[in-house]
């Protein structure tokens, strides 16, 4: 029996999460960069560049996948395990490697890339034995870390990009609902946790029926749970009093987005009312602070100056603000484009960005608990848009 190291094995149709002329124009901008910086062909390996220039995401599963772009071709590499599933949802061609003999997916590759070229690579993400087989199998002239190149890229949104953004935002939006339906004293984290998924799911294959299904949740904390914005669901019962903190993250074709709303259960105490309403203040003025010009540390200092002026900037956990676009909570981050002391980089139209400033007051301390608002802003030429519909603040958010 012939057992190829590789081939092509494309079978049913092409359904991509954008248009062909999208994924063209993205490929045209990765050209630039190649261009700028004299490579002659990227090696992609990142699951959220492949699924930016591709609209393919892959499942890693131990095994390795690429998408590499010359300037005339745009091809993924993928794993025999998955069939023709990596050539239907990706733009391009695509080669399929086999298991047979070890290291068939740098073979591969290599038919595309060649021997002796300058090649592009993803420096924050390509491991050190990976980069070893890839100056064996491709004998590069030179290499060229691109990552950085290519996530400003991916800070500046399409319209295309925007408008399915804005559909992930609206998702949040119902599972959020869903949630508040759920809560009462007695009911533990996973049910109500549970609840939210499962209405963003459905919403998401009501307004995207071609779309693949995967990867949306809820983390939903109640008391101490709260201390961490990233702390997983538990089976604890929520009790009258309980701070919450709500957390819906669709999953839309790589595409992340978040709804977070700090909440109580029946009622609040006055010192927790002080310090939410505190946070909320903060929130409100951070919003307003998002416009084009402003600089990310610049916005940063802004809000750690209220927050001083109120003996509360000690309680902050982390920055105040990311990026959106093709992000995930185990793939893919725009780490240029953070709410931070230590990031310059200039709000343009086009960016998106949270607002989600958090206090977590230590436990035995009055107010003691985890509060954090999010919303989704879109930079526009004269502000900012907030997306985010799900109402927050004391008003709306003593639940059950």
């Amino acid at each position: 029996m012939n057992r190829p190291q590789f081939h092509r094995f494309h079978q049913g149709e092409k359904c991509l999460p954008f248009s062909d002329a999208e994924y063209e124009a993205r490929l045209a901008g990765l050209r630039q960069i190649m261009a700028d910086q004299g490579v002659d062909a990227c090696v992609m390996t990142s699951m959220h560049n492949i699924a930016y220039y591709s609209g393919f995401l892959y499942c890693a599963f131990g095994r390795p996948y690429a998408q590499v772009v010359t300037a005339t071709e745009t091809v993924t590499i993928s794993a025999g395990i998955d069939a023709a599933q990596p050539w239907r949802r990706g733009f391009g061609d695509n080669i399929t490697y086999t298991d047979w003999e070890r290291n068939n997916y740098w073979r591969a590759i290599k038919t595309v890339t060649g021997e002796g070229r300058v090649v592009g690579f993803e420096g924050d993400h390509l491991s050190i034995v990976q980069m070893s087989l890839l100056n064996a199998f491709l004998a590069p002239k030179a290499t060229k870390d691109i990552a950085p190149a290519t996530m400003r890229q991916r800070m500046s949104k399409s319209a295309a990009e925007i408008d399915l953004i804005r559909a992930g935002a609206n998702t949040a939006d119902v599972g959020g609902f869903a949630i508040r339906d759920a809560i009462k004293a007695g009911a533990r984290e996973i049910d109500v946790a549970m609840a939210g998924r499962d209405a963003m799911e459905l919403e998401i294959a009501r307004r995207f029926p071609d779309a693949e299904y995967r990867d949306t949740w809820v983390w939903f904390q109640s008391g101490i749970n709260t201390d961490g914005a990233h702390n997983p669901v538990t089976s604890r019962k929520l009790e009258r009093g309980d701070i919450l903190s709500l957390n819906t993250f669709p999953m839309i074709s790589g595409y992340y987005t978040a709804l977070e709303r700090t909440l109580f259960v029946e009622t609040v105490d006055d010192a927790s009312l002080k310090v939410w309403e505190a946070n909320v203040a903060a929130h409100e003025y951070g919003m307003s602070l998002l416009k084009p010009g402003a600089t990310c540390a610049e916005v940063t200092e802004q809000i750690n100056a209220f927050f001083a002026e109120r003996n509360l900037l000690q309680y902050r956990t982390f920055g105040y603000g990311h990026s959106f676009g093709v992000l995930s909570h185990y793939y893919g981050r725009e780490a240029g484009l953070e709410l931070r002391e230590d990031i310059d980089t200039v709000l343009e139209p086009g960016m998106v960005i949270s607002m989600e400033p958090m206090l977590t007051i230590p436990e035995g301390q009055p107010g003691a608990g985890g509060y954090r608002e999010h919303d989704i802003l879109i930079i526009t030429e004269d502000g900012n848009e907030n997306i985010t519909g799900f109402p927050y603040g004391p008003e709306h958010n003593v639940v059950g």
